[in-house]
């Protein structure tokens, strides 16, 4: 509005946001080709019913929060408040999709009389999403929610990126769990010959590293962190005069 040029995208940032999205989708891909070609494929019934839970998984918890954590990195010129949304947006849906593989994963095991919650990879799974679903509520709850004080969302703010970063590592490390104990379960005595199951699914594994590795990368560069635009600088100047009644010259 004064004349000032939107700032670009630093130097480098495009290509790493390219390759993570490559990666992610072929992620998808091979999570498909895996349950299509050596599980049956995907369906809500039984016996299939089972393989919507990886498939679930791998797109909420981890692309799909991966996505959402780059939201800051990607949109940088738009208004801060649109980009907040689509944060809460994305981290809501991965959340929907993660529910929908817990529902099918418990509903598969009762149907087939099978335990619950006694491997390491289901207790792993477990905290995460519930970790996950706090996460997202208090990060509703501080930044989306009108009001709150200025100060209070500067405290908690480092925690919420620190444990966004931690919670997306989690869930790529509990999906290896995952894979490693399906693999176990179903080609335990051909799994060291190297089957074809068993590459495709090591692959899957390299894969889902290498994505958490490319956005852990991009969430890490100081420099590519997103700067407020001018206009943003005065509304959040203007929101700590009016709800604490300091001068806003303090840094946030």
């Amino acid at each position: 509005m004064d004349g000032t040029p939107s700032p670009s995208s630093p130097a480098g940032l495009s290509a790493y946001v390219a390759v993570s999205q490559l990666l992610g989708l072929t992620l998808l891909a091979a999570t498909g080709a895996w349950l299509g070609r050596y599980r049956g494929g995907v369906a809500w019934q039984n016996p299939l019913q089972f393989n919507a839970h990886p498939l679930c998984m791998v797109l909420g918890m981890v692309f799909l929060q991966g996505d959402a954590l780059l939201v800051y990195r990607v949109f940088r010129n738009e208004a801060r408040r649109s980009t907040k949304a689509l944060h809460a947006l994305l981290h809501g849906l991965a959340l929907l999709i993660a529910l929908v593989g817990l529902v099918a994963v418990f509903e598969s095991h009762r149907a087939k009389g099978i335990s619950n919650m006694y491997s390491l990879h289901s207790w792993c799974g477990m905290a995460a999403f519930v970790l996950y679903l706090l996460q997202w509520l208090l990060g509703c709850g501080f930044f989306l929610v009108p009001g709150t004080s200025f100060s209070l969302r500067g405290r908690y703010k480092p925690h919420h990126v620190f444990f966004g970063i931690a919670l997306f590592a989690f869930s790529i490390a509990t999906c290896l769990l995952g894979i490693t104990e399906m693999l176990l379960f179903n080609i335990r005595d051909s799994y060291s010959h190297f089957v074809p199951e068993g590459v495709l699914a090591n692959v899957l594994g390299l894969l889902l590293v290498a994505f958490g590795l490319v956005v852990g990368y991009v969430l890490t560069r100081d420099d590519w962190k997103r700067a407020p635009l001018a206009e943003e600088m005065a509304l959040s100047m203007d929101f700590k005069t009016l709800t604490e009644g300091e001068s806003p010259g303090g840094s946030q």
